[in-house]
């Protein structure tokens, strides 16, 4: 029983989501659910990338405006390629190389939009691993730049050390003869015997000597351990000031998150589990309509689609031949006449000098001749 019931808006609509001629498929009763259902599914599709699009977009630039307008069009375009992949798919003449490609194609879209669709799934935990993740950049930092001034610092140290080590030294001897000097003045080492003596004063004066060294030494060398420690300050203050900057530039961008979210798939077998999953389910949204079209069963919309394109083509090719021949006939018969008419110029052609030959030919052509040249 044929059913010529008037289709919906709606049904319209999903059978142009679906690529459906609605002249042909208006009569094919089985065929309208068919590709009411291939419709349905490219209009989930459809909104499942212009949602993660517009995500993603969301992340990148900082209007929420600008990124809803540029999810739009990117669902725009994803639609306009599910309707090629649609549209090209024909029962009975698919080919393994363009079915292939057609797979292939839905497989990266599918893969790329579901991305966002995880990373907003995933965003608690996300937020948690960049937190960490920077933690580990800041201390990489760190290390380069201790790296960098590696060199520079030992000598400084070096110059530094070699200065201390030798005021360390003669302080020693100082307080060494100082001792020695207190210990003969009260008896208690050396001679044994108290009070200023001979050798208590020799004491004395090795002493003081050796104190009036380390003071002298010391004077001279604090200049070049303040300018070491001033050398060592600068370059903390500039490794530190590197660091504030290198923090400033961390960020939660959508390449940062999604870093974090494969260092969660590689430290969780939880989320490396339900990451797949949802890979394998997101995917299976954008190839939803690709693999509608491809089982379900061919009906008589397929037969009527393929019959009216080898009517128009017998119809075009009519059509041409018989132009063809017309043409030719007209021709034909338009050629005598034009023969007579270019003789009765020539006989009317009085040769002179304000009439050459090629005024002659420029009228037969303007006139008679079809191609002017």
């Amino acid at each position: 029983m044929v059913v010529n019931t008037s289709p919906s808006r709606r049904t319209r609509f999903l059978w142009w989501l679906s690529t459906a001629d609605e002249q042909l498929l208006t009569d094919c009763t089985v065929d309208r659910g068919r590709y009411a259902i291939i419709g349905m599914l490219v209009l989930g599709t459809w909104t499942f990338a212009t949602l993660a699009w517009a995500y993603f977009f969301s992340t990148v630039v900082a209007s929420v405006y600008a990124a809803i307008l540029l999810g739009l069009l990117m669902g725009w375009i994803i639609l306009q390629i599910d309707r090629a992949l649609i549209k090209g798919m024909r029962k009975g003449k698919q080919k393994f190389l363009p079915l292939l490609f057609r797979g292939l194609l839905a497989v990266s879209i599918g893969l790329f939009m579901a991305q966002p669709a995880l990373v907003f799934l995933f965003d608690k935990e996300i937020n948690l691993q960049i937190s960490l993740d920077n933690e580990v950049r800041k201390k990489e930092k760190r290390n380069r730049q201790d790296s960098v001034y590696a060199a520079e610092r030992s000598a400084v140290q070096m110059r530094k050390q070699v200065a201390e080590t030798e005021l360390k030294n003669r302080y020693a001897e100082v307080s060494k003869a100082r001792e020695a000097f207190i210990q003969e003045a009260d008896g208690t080492g050396g001679s044994k015997k108290p009070g200023l003596k001979t050798i208590a004063q020799a004491k004395q004066s090795a002493y003081q000597k050796l104190d009036q060294d380390y003071r002298q030494k010391a004077a001279e060398l604090a200049p070049e351990i303040a300018r070491a420690d001033s050398a060592l300050k600068a370059m903390e203050a500039h490794i530190q000031q590197e660091q504030q900057t290198f923090a400033s530039l961390l960020n939660n961008g959508f390449i940062t998150r999604i870093e974090a979210l494969n260092h969660l798939i590689e430290n969780s077998n939880a989320v490396a589990f339900r990451y797949y999953l949802l890979v394998a389910i997101l995917l299976l949204i954008e190839l939803m309509p690709v693999l509608a079209k491809l089982l379900l069963p061919t009906g008589t919309y397929e037969l009527k689609v393929e019959l009216q394109e080898e009517m128009e083509a017998i119809t075009q090719r009519q059509a041409y031949e018989q132009d063809t021949e017309m043409t030719r006939h007209f021709f034909a018969e338009a050629s005598a006449k034009r023969k007579s008419s270019i003789q009765q110029e020539i006989r009317e052609w009085e040769p002179a000098a304000e009439n050459p030959f090629s005024t002659l030919w420029e009228k037969v052509k303007r006139r008679l001749l079809t191609q002017k040249g």
